[in-house]
């Protein structure tokens, strides 16, 4: 075994209390029997009631100036010669979309550590432990301190990524910080502990560079009052601090843990990386995102000399790191946080350097780029347009502030399309702002298939997937940035009935349905929840008026998810339902059948204003990660209530009762592709579907 033994040891073991700050809230909490609790108070000279707080004001020059000092002491503590300590850690690297909560884990890794300090400033690492799974294929190499934890808060000068990432950043408790940077003494924290015998009080320093414009440091450092110690620190950098081109931001944020009412030394770190092409903003970004905590501390513990004489990061051998005994599985992190979702500590860290920056650009990638939110918006092929070809522009003109234009010309139909979208990055509720012109709509509720793949079998001849119309007008969302559990969408737009206009007199494609053309105004209220047994849902209601027409629906699906990536089997059973009012306008109508719903039957001839769809689906490997074998099996139905509701050109009816289908199929390359033969029950036909994953849809 390669851990330390306990045994017959002289040294002395505390136990810490660990500092945890979230939304300028600061809860201390302890290992052990210590109880605490908190109370707010503002030191005096901060600012005054109804002012504005003061930059570089004496105090808190003075108090950076202190906790500078201590940094750089040589002193050595009797009582605090040297510790040893373990730390665990995930390394994630994922792809993202900005406009959405649901990203793509590409590879993950498992990393143990073995600390050592020796007074005054020698740090030593040790990897001794280290496994990894790739979710999907990938090439990627980590940096060296990509693995590892900081010790010694990130010494004068910040490096990241051996400095491929960030090479020189001053800190700002460093010898050049106030040459380098402003300060604010924003907030005052006391904590009472050991039943209130005991106090410590942290003081919030907001930190932002004299010029903007150059490498520096931006966000938050908390620092203890008695000893101007580094307790936390919530922080980016400035666009110019990044080497790499493709860098949009990284993220920091460390939290220290008060040993002895003295010793504050680091407890938990989270890193996030984000990347994008710095010459296409194509709504993806790649993300290595770090948690490391570190725990059971020994301290004035005996640091071998083959340590100290080693390099700064060691690692034991490959096969001694493979057989390190974790405590926790490989993917327990990722259940436990609810997947890839944003971690309160990184989200606060975005909060924080938006208060200390509101107006600056934080991105290292260039504010004009060329933009596509997904393939098909450069070229597609569908009977409604024929061949459309388009482009776009994303431009950040300040602050968190994101504009993205999109247009297009549809050759088949001699018409031109036209987007453009008005987002913030800003933490908190943030508002969208959406406008548009003769933007393609789809009937139905579900997607037969993406526009990428509508593409490939229309433009062979065999099968249009849409039911198209065209959209003109503007919305507002209210939404949390990931998606939060509730958004508001406001809607004013006028519906256009499409016409096919590749087809001749021969062809073989389906009609192009009509819709309730007029102005319509609607409001949309969608939440999204969590369920037991790793499951989740979500529901939406909306209410509108389309050219004198009232309507009213609430539609929504449950899911849940059982999953063993290591063995790369997965379960999902899902029901999905929904209602509208009889005379609800055709568009907003529920359509069944085919591709996607209900494999087998003919594709969307099933039409309500009310339906349901319960789908159970598994996938076994056969040759992992190559091939899988799939069967799925759906069952569900429509009601329509007034069959004279709906156009007369539409071929479609109500199901009369259950409609079913079973099958099987393959999955393809990482669970990336799917290849499905389905038979339909309470009914015939046969019917085969190649298509994309769910979670690879939104960029087709």
């Amino acid at each position: 075994m390669h851990r330390r033994s306990k045994r017959n040891r002289s040294v002395r073991r505390y136990v810490p209390i660990v500092v945890n700050l979230r939304l300028r809230t600061l809860t201390l909490l302890t290992i052990g029997v210590a109880s605490l609790s908190a109370s707010l108070a503002v030191p005096a000279g901060v600012h005054a009631q109804g002012s504005r707080p003061v930059w570089n004001a004496p105090n808190v020059i003075d108090l950076v100036r202190r906790a500078r000092e201590l940094r750089s002491s040589t002193a050595i503590d009797p009582e605090f010669r040297s510790y040893t300590s373990d730390a665990r850690g995930y390394v994630y690297f994922f792809v993202d979309r900005p406009d959405s909560a649901a990203n793509l884990l590409v590879k993950v890794d498992q990393v143990a550590l073995d600390l050592f300090f020796v007074a005054p400033n020698t740090t030593r690492q040790r990897i001794v432990g280290r496994r990894d799974e790739q979710v999907l294929p990938t090439s990627i190499r980590y940096h060296l301190d990509h693995l590892t934890v900081v010790q010694d808060d990130f010494g004068d000068f910040i490096q990241l990524g051996d400095g491929d990432e960030v090479e020189a950043v001053a800190h700002p408790i460093g010898p050049l910080g106030e040459a380098v940077y402003d300060f604010q003494l924003s907030d005052s924290l006391r904590i009472s502990y050991a039943g209130g015998e005991e106090e410590i009080r942290v003081y919030e320093v907001r930190v932002r560079p004299n010029n903007m414009d150059a490498p520096g440091f931006v966000g938050t450092v908390f620092l203890d009052r008695d000893r101007a110690a580094i307790v936390r620190m919530n922080f980016s950098f400035t666009p110019a601090s990044y080497v790499d081109d493709y860098l949009d931001y990284i993220r920091i944020a460390t939290n220290n843990s008060l040993w002895m009412g003295s010793w504050w030394l680091p407890y938990r770190q989270e890193i996030e990386i984000r990347r994008e092409t710095p010459f296409f903003d194509f709504m993806a970004g790649s993300t290595i995102r770090t948690t490391f905590d570190v725990r059971d501390y020994d301290f004035n513990a005996s640091v071998p000399d083959r340590v100290l004489l080693g390099p700064p990061v060691g690692s034991v051998s490959l096969a001694q790191r493979g057989a390190f005994p974790f405590e926790r599985g490989l993917f327990d992190d990722l259940e436990q946080q609810r997947d890839l979702m944003i971690s309160p500590a990184l989200e606060e860290v975005e909060s924080h350097v938006r208060e200390v920056v509101a107006e600056e650009v934080m991105s290292g990638l260039s504010p004009l780029r060329p933009h596509l939110a997904r393939v098909s918006d450069f070229a597609r092929y569908n009977r409604a347009e024929g061949v459309f070809v388009g482009a776009g522009l994303s431009w950040r003109p300040q602050g968190s502030v994101v504009a993205r234009s999109t247009g297009g010309y549809a050759f088949g139909s001699d018409r031109a399309s036209a987007g453009l979208t008005l987002q913030t990055d800003a933490a908190g509720v943030r508002p969208v702002v959406d406008t548009y012109w003769d933007r393609t709509g789809d009937i139905g509720g579900h997607p037969g298939a993406t526009m990428l793949e509508n593409t490939i079998t229309s433009a062979s001849g065999e099968k249009d997937y849409l039911d198209p119309y065209f959209r003109r007008g503007v919305s507002m969302t209210l939404r949390r940035q990931p998606e939060g559990s509730t958004s508001v969408t406001a809607r004013w737009e006028r519906h256009i009935s499409a016409a096919d206009v590749v087809s001749g007199t021969e062809s073989g494609f389906r009609p192009v349905r009509s819709v309730d053309e007029g102005t319509m105004a609607s409001l949309t209220v969608s939440s999204r929840f969590d369920l037991p047994l790793a499951g989740s849902g979500n529901v939406s209601a909306s209410a509108g008026r389309l050219q004198g027409q009232n309507f009213a629906s609430v539609d929504g699906g449950l899911t849940w998810t059982l999953a063993d990536i290591d063995a790369r089997w997965t379960t999902r059973a899902s029901l999905a339902g929904g209602v509208t009012n009889a005379n609800a306008p055709a568009q907003n109508m529920y359509l069944l059948g085919g591709r996607q719903t209900l494999l087998g039957h003919d594709y969307r001839l099933f039409a309500g204003n009310a339906y349901w769809l319960a789908r159970l689906e598994g996938t076994v490997p056969v040759r992992t990660p190559f091939l899988g074998l799939r069967a799925f099996a759906a069952v569900g139905s429509t009601h329509l209530s007034d069959p004279s509701a709906l156009p007369t050109d539409w071929a479609a009816r109500d199901s009369n009762g259950l409609r079913s289908t079973v099958g099987l199929g393959l999955s393809i390359g990482w669970d990336s592709t799917y290849l499905d033969v389905g038979r339909a029950l309470w009914g015939t036909g046969w019917e085969m579907m190649l298509s994309v994953a769910p979670q690879f849809r939104s960029w087709l």
